[in-house]
């Protein structure tokens, strides 16, 4: 007999009216920050990308072996409803999915419909019939033509071809230039775009624009200690200005001089910021001058620092 059929119809409608009320308390959201304890499954072996030598091949994937073999595992664990319906949801999605279909859904994306960026492509440009690192080079260059032109690539997913994959390729060529690259490697680019220069406006509009901007996450970083920061429009084109001062004098790194501009003009105030009496800190024009002026002045500091 079990536990419900033993109970008194007292104690029955006395349950039945505890759940009728945390199921209504449930759906008007009341609940969301209560903890409860839930069991989810655990994956029965972690994840390792590769495979052991001896057993690549398109065949045999070692892990999904150990995966089906070894039984899976309960964990209990407590956390608020929002986070135990989350984690339930997720189960019972994964239940529903059939694992193989996903697989092959995503290789066919990726033949047919997969871009690949290879970036920083100067890196293995050199000047052709020379000794030493540029052999090894275009030593890189050659491995990675059968797979721009096509080839049939082995991943832990199954086989790939490479076929009717785009290719773009992007290098900012200060010392060597697209035409140092290997005769068939420049004839798999046949596009070429040539990118202007960033300029003031353009570290504005980096600085302002985007939603996770440096002058953003600065904002929230000193929001998280209880202060406000905040950059006036003047400000931000004085930084957008010493950076393009910066790079015009130093080596042109594009937006990546921003970075470093900002740490260099925040580093005191970040470093304050816990018994800053001061819990609004604006920079402007000025302020911006007076912390940054002497050091982009100076060639030494500049050349260290900035």
């Amino acid at each position: 007999m079990t536990q419900e059929a033993a109970e008194d119809p007292v104690t029955k409608e006395r349950r039945e009216r505890t759940r009728e009320k945390l199921r209504k308390l449930l759906k008007e959201g009341k609940l969301e920050e209560r903890d409860v304890e839930v069991e989810v499954t655990q994956e029965a072996f972690p994840h390792v990308d590769g495979m052991p030598e001896g057993m690549q091949g398109p065949e045999i994937n070692f892990m999904d072996l150990l995966k089906e073999v070894l039984p899976k595992r309960k964990k209990r664990r407590t956390v608020h409803v929002h986070e135990a319906r989350r984690l339930l949801i997720d189960e019972e999605l994964r239940k529903l999915v059939d694992q193989d279909d996903v697989v092959n859904e995503a290789l066919d994306r990726v033949e047919n419909h997969g871009i690949i960026f290879i970036d920083e492509i100067d890196k293995i440009a050199g000047e052709r019939g020379s000794v030493g690192p540029d052999v090894s080079r275009e030593g890189v260059q050659r491995d990675l033509l059968p797979v721009v032109e096509g080839s049939t690539v082995q991943t832990r997913y199954g086989l790939v071809r490479t076929d009717h994959v785009l290719f773009i390729a992007a290098g900012a060529f200060h010392v060597s230039k697209p035409s140092d690259l290997i005769p068939e490697l420049q004839g798999r680019f046949p596009i070429r775009v040539e990118l202007d220069p960033l300029k003031e406006h353009d570290f504005v509009r980096i600085m302002t624009e985007p939603e996770n901007a440096l002058t953003k996450q600065y904002a929230a970083l000193c929001a998280a200690e209880g202060a406000q920061l905040e950059f006036t429009d003047d400000g931000i084109a004085e930084i957008a200005h010493i950076a393009a001062v910066l790079n015009e004098r130093l080596e042109n790194i594009g937006a990546r001089r921003l970075h470093t501009v900002l740490t260099t003009l925040l580093e005191d105030t970040l470093y304050d910021l816990p018994n800053l009496p001061e819990k609004h800190i604006v920079f402007d024009r000025p302020r911006v001058k007076e912390r940054l002026d002497r050091i982009v002045e100076d060639e030494d500091l500049r050349r260290y620092i900035l």
